[in-house]
């Protein structure tokens, strides 16, 4: 919990090449130009030394730790780091305890917190009354949404700066920028084409972690001719023959790649639609999960439209239960082709919803008397079942009695669309209000 802590070892050969190779300045980070460009508001207040409490959000390998790093460096602040993993209330009290004591003294302390996601909900309410009062700035950096993992009265108190994924251009430039970089490969000269490098970015799929880590594993693995290292893309394509999928299945990813899924088949998008459910797939989802996600969707958004897709995504959960992964991939693979395809209703949500509002509205409507049973005497006594309707006894199997309370007689909840098979079910609608207008009194 020491200053010191965020630099140790940091240019022993032995570490590796991404603490070797990184960047002390603003000058030298490579990408989030949205946010470090000259003039832009982040790059202001690192120049300026005038940070406010402030979140790091963005996926691994794009730079929040080193952001950290360059402020450590240039800020006049004591700077304090903590470890979600090892540190706990106790610790925090601590050191907070300390920082305030230097506010009274006129010095700012900054606090980072690698991971903050990981400090529970106790641990994070620890930092809040340090951070209202001004003793300390704190810097968090997450992988997840900070929404749903950062107490709301701590994340109000914080400014949110969302870092990207680094594009292939932005890996390749910091791979050449460790090539060269003096504690990078020292006494060896590196002989990588750009295609090769080119490879290893597009491997890394956005994280410089990644592309640094393979970038010294294929140098430690490259044929050596006294001081030169020689790169064959032979040799490259061994270490990079399968890309790391990033879906976490507890974290925001999850739940961004499931509305993808849905939101592609309800737009009929069956390519698309095919292709997040095999990015969930291939990212180790449960396939049971996605098949009661796909039985959702066959009466969220098609309903009687296809009345045969609720039937078949039931047939495939039943088909994921008998044989899991591997093989169930191909059924999962029919459904969404199916559901992509079918004509689309939100009817039958839409009529649960607006049957919700008069539920929630009206209370305990009593069930008319006509359509209650008579099991007893006393029951029958009081009228239950009285002037009961049977409407297989007549001709048009339909009746004048009245089913709803009397205070909802006019209200409608089932709009259907004319979408597939639902055009029917519109028809025998019609048909009944026809009838009731000829018949009701």
């Amino acid at each position: 919990m020491k200053q010191e802590s965020l630099f140790k070892d940091e240019n022993k050969q032995n570490s590796p090449l991404a603490n070797r190779v990184r960047p002390q300045t603003l000058d030298e980070f490579t990408g989030q130009d949205h946010l470090l460009a000259k003039g832009q508001v982040l790059r202001e207040i690192i120049d300026q030394d005038q940070l406010p409490s402030i979140i790091f959000w963005g996926p691994p390998g794009v730079g929040k730790t080193t952001l950290a790093r360059i402020i450590a460096n240039k800020t006049k602040a004591h700077f304090i780091t903590f470890s979600a993993v090892t540190s706990g209330i106790k610790d925090i009290r601590k050191i907070m305890d300390e920082a305030e004591e230097n506010r009274e003294l006129g010095e700012k302390t900054i606090v980072f917190v690698d991971e903050i996601h990981r400090f529970n909900k106790a641990q994070q309410d620890a930092f809040l009354p340090y951070v209202e009062k001004g003793s300390i700035t704190l810097i968090g950096a997450t992988t997840e949404n900070p929404s749903f993992e950062i107490n709301s009265a701590l994340l109000s108190r914080c400014k949110v700066f969302v870092l990207k994924s680094l594009d292939v251009p932005a890996i390749v430039e910091l791979l050449h920028h460790a090539i060269n970089h003096p504690n990078g490969f020292p006494k060896l000269t590196i002989n990588i084409d750009d295609e090769s490098l080119k490879l290893i970015a597009e491997f890394a799929n956005g994280d410089a972690r990644v592309a640094l880590n393979t970038l010294e594993m294929v140098v430690l693995n490259a044929a050596h001719n006294r001081n030169v290292v020689t790169i064959e893309q032979e040799n490259l394509n061994q270490l990079i023959n399968t890309k790391s999928l990033r879906y976490d299945k507890n974290g925001e990813e999850h739940y961004n790649i499931i509305s993808a899924l849905h939101k592609s088949m309800r737009n009929s998008d069956v390519d698309a639609a095919i292709y997040w459910m095999s990015r969930m797939l291939d990212g180790g989802e449960d396939p049971l999960y996605i098949a009661r996600r796909l039985v959702r969707f066959a009466s969220e958004d098609i309903g009687v439209a296809d009345t045969k897709a609720l039937e078949l995504t039931i047939n495939v959960f039943q088909a994921c239960q008998f044989l899991g992964m591997p093989e169930c991939d191909v059924h999962l693979t029919e459904a969404v082709i199916y559901l992509s395809l079918a004509p689309k209703s939100n009817s039958v949500y839409k009529a649960r919803l607006n049957a919700k509002k008069d539920v929630k509205k009206t209370g305990n409507e009593p069930v008319p008397l006509q359509i209650r049973n008579a099991p007893t005497k006393l029951m029958n006594e009081l009228g239950y079942g009285k002037d009961y309707q049977y409407a297989h006894s007549t001709e048009d199997k339909l009746t004048s009695m009245k089913t709803m309370p009397p205070e909802l007689d006019d209200h409608q909840y089932y709009f259907p669309s004319e979408q597939g098979n639902e055009q029917r079910f519109k028809q025998r609608l019609e048909y009944i209000k026809n009838w009731h207008a000829q018949h009701d009194q």
